[in-house]
């Protein structure tokens, strides 16, 4: 069976050994919204580039050496995973256009190392204006397969006004758009106490807030050839499906405390226009996965390792949906590779 990967994490190779593309991460992180960037080494000597917000908590941990083509080939040869498509992690939140210039770039260069195993998305900030077209043109133009977003940058989701100039670019392109979360969703105070609640669950609810705030904006109805990809099963999308579909009442109430319309709407977005990456599926479990294809449609799930937060987390991902997860052939194989390749228009 065919295996895409479409969450490999990419960094620029040389992050920690070149300073001006070292301080254009550093320097991109907000300090003045509470989000403090470091490099610091650890005890086997490598460099660990750390996000933190408030100080104190972190929230993404890069490695030095993680990152590297061959890292990425071995973790891939080992679990079984045939092909993959790289997204940054994150950053991208905040990353300025010049960053996204070498990020891009050392991107298209581990793909033409990789033999035709990875593939890139292109990495560029989603206000619209001239110059930040014309990178996304170049990327697609030199082989990117797709586009990437975060699923919010400060304190807006995409279903703002402010990225509609830059939408438009990508609906009339109709170029797959991965929507990554971000280290924590704009409300994150009630989660930052607990490690694997901020960690885990943050990321949950930011891409939630998302999934559920491009449905029910209807920007869809302007932008019908988007199709955004959202990390961490939307969310746990499936959970929700039922309960936030509009649905009419039986009888007559005292008042309506719930808008009972647009649920046909919703249904056609969910059905055209939002997908969602499977991401390490063996943490969720097997109900939880199931469900998952059950509620929304073998159809609409791809793969993803997000490695290598864990390296174990692809092979063991691998392992689960081959082996743990009872579906019938033809929707495994359309998670695990055709979904990718129709989605993307992968060569493979």
């Amino acid at each position: 069976m065919t295996v895409v990967d479409i969450n490999i994490h990419h960094l620029p190779e040389d992050l920690f050994s070149n300073e001006k593309i070292l301080n254009g991460f550093l320097n991109s992180a907000p300090r003045g919204f509470g989000e403090i960037a470091t490099v610091k080494t650890m005890e086997s000597g490598k460099r660990q580039l750390i996000l933190e917000k408030p100080a104190g908590f972190q929230n993404l941990n890069y490695v030095e050496g993680d990152y590297s083509a061959e890292a990425k080939l071995a973790a891939m040869d080992e679990a079984g995973v045939d092909y993959g498509i790289m997204r940054v992690p994150v950053w991208q939140e905040w990353l300025d256009l010049e960053t996204c210039r070498a990020v891009n770039d050392n991107a298209a260069e581990i793909v033409k190392r990789s033999g035709g195993r990875l593939f890139s998305t292109a990495c560029v900030p989603p206000w619209g204006g001239k110059e930040n077209v014309d990178e996304l043109k170049r990327c697609l133009d030199e082989g990117a397969v797709g586009v990437q977003l975060a699923c919010h940058y400060g304190q807006l989701y995409l279903d703002d006004a402010a990225f509609r100039p830059y939408l438009e670019v990508l609906n009339e392109l109709n170029v797959p758009v991965i929507v990554h979360h971000t280290p924590l969703p704009v409300e994150w105070k009630s989660v930052i106490d607990y490690t694997n609640l901020r960690r885990e669950y943050g990321r949950i609810v930011d891409q939630a807030t998302a999934v559920g705030r491009e449905l029910f904006s209807g920007m869809f109805d302007e932008l019908p050839n988007l199709r955004f990809i959202h990390t961490m099963l939307g969310g746990n999308w499936f959970s929700n499906t039922a309960l936030l579909t509009p649905h009419a009442p039986s009888k007559q109430e005292a008042m309506q405390r719930l808008d009972a319309t647009g649920g046909e709407k919703i249904e056609r977005y969910l059905r055209e226009n939002i997908f969602f990456d499977l991401t390490h599926p063996h943490s969720w479990g097997k109900t939880q996965i199931e469900a998952a294809l059950k509620i929304n449609g073998a159809d609409h799930y791809m793969f993803g390792s997000s490695f290598p937060v864990f390296y174990s987390w692809m092979s063991q991902g691998v392992e689960f949906m081959k082996h743990e997860i009872e579906i019938s052939d033809a929707d495994r194989e359309a998670v695990m590779s055709g979904n990718a390749k129709r989605m993307f228009n992968l060569p493979i």
